[in-house]
């Protein structure tokens, strides 16, 4: 089941249901106005709306309408009860770290690092990333996240998989010039963590088929900057923390809400010719390298794609962003 979230004057857009060829769409107001309302009541009408997705597959429904192009939805969630981002991939934590002359954090392997993000509003995928002052050191992160239902405190790994409704492609967008003076200040990130960005797409996870296993999605993950290739690595083998584990970590100290957000953190690879799917990594590669870093973080007017394909299908659709100098209201 592919579903997505379209404009209609509301702060939350209205659902509708994808066809897998990703080129027809139907709203379904009388089932579930929204993605919240559906993830709301998932045991009840996630089975009707399965109904209207076989309906698409079979041929015309009733009400459907032809995606010319996948940039006219809203994020899935507009906004969110809530959205914890992960790191779970080991390479990453370990180039950041080192991008900032921090040493890895105790427990690397065994005590996932999180933390809480804004997550009202996400940003629509085509949403212009509104940047004040280049100097903040803008930098795009490409993860791939999921959507929760209402996950009890204390659920353990083994069992969260249960509480994974819908998997999809986020940019938490950062503003690395920001970073060290916040947490010098002992109590975490949030100015340095602006509004994130959705693909227009959610799927199930059977949707994936074998790409999804162990709690991690199995296909590469493809990043572009201004069009060209900024780094494509696998988003499966080196996700040390599966969703599953980072479900229960988040999960437990407190319930987590239906519509909860769960990233991945930046995905990475050790083998550099994968690229990158950030720019700070490869900053501190041309650092390790004996260099300066030649890479500067996102300038206004620079453009971000971030995309996942199986079988030559773009699977979450597209994000796709430029950078604009923002203005503060008068």
């Amino acid at each position: 089941m592919i579903l997505a979230t379209r404009p209609n004057g509301t702060r939350d857009g209205e659902l509708v249901v994808v066809s897998s060829d990703r080129a027809r769409a139907v709203a379904v107001p009388a089932i579930a106005p929204t993605l919240q309302a559906l993830l709301d009541d998932w045991d009840t009408l996630a089975p009707r709306v399965e109904e209207v997705s076989r309906a698409l597959a079979g041929g015309l429904v009733a009400g459907e309408f032809a995606i010319d192009d996948d940039t006219r939805f809203l994020a899935p969630l507009p906004r969110a009860h809530g959205f914890a981002d992960g790191s779970a991939y080991i390479n990453h934590i370990v180039l950041v770290r080192k991008a900032r002359g921090a040493e890895p954090p105790p427990g690397l392997e065994t005590d996932p690092l999180v933390y809480q993000g804004t997550s009202d509003p996400f940003l629509a995928p085509s949403a212009s990333i509104p940047l004040e002052d280049e100097a903040f050191g803008c930098d795009f992160e490409s993860e791939v996240a999921v959507l929760t239902g209402d996950v009890p405190q204390g659920t353990r790994a083994e069992d969260a998989g249960r509480f994974i409704r819908l998997v999809l492609l986020l940019n938490d967008v950062t503003l690395r010039e920001l970073i060290p003076p916040e947490l010098a200040k002992g109590f975490g990130f949030f100015v340095s963590k602006p509004q994130s960005a959705l693909s227009p797409f959610v799927v199930t996870p059977s949707e994936l088929g074998d790409a999804w296993r162990d709690g991690r999605v199995h296909l590469p993950l493809e990043t572009r900057l201004n069009g060209e290739l900024f780094g494509d690595p696998h988003a499966g083998p080196e996700m040390h923390f599966s969703f599953h584990d980072l479900i229960a970590h988040v999960a437990r100290t407190r319930p987590l809400g239906a519509g909860t957000v769960v990233g991945s953190g930046t995905v990475s690879n050790v083998d550099r010719a994968r690229g990158s799917s950030c720019i700070v990594e490869r900053r501190m590669l041309e650092i390790l390298d004996g260099g300066q870093p030649k890479t500067p973080y996102l300038r206004h007017g620079d453009r971000v794609t971030i995309e996942m394909r199986q079988g030559g299908v773009s699977v979450f659709g597209r994000i796709d962003q430029r950078v604009v100098k923002y203005e503060r209201p008068a």
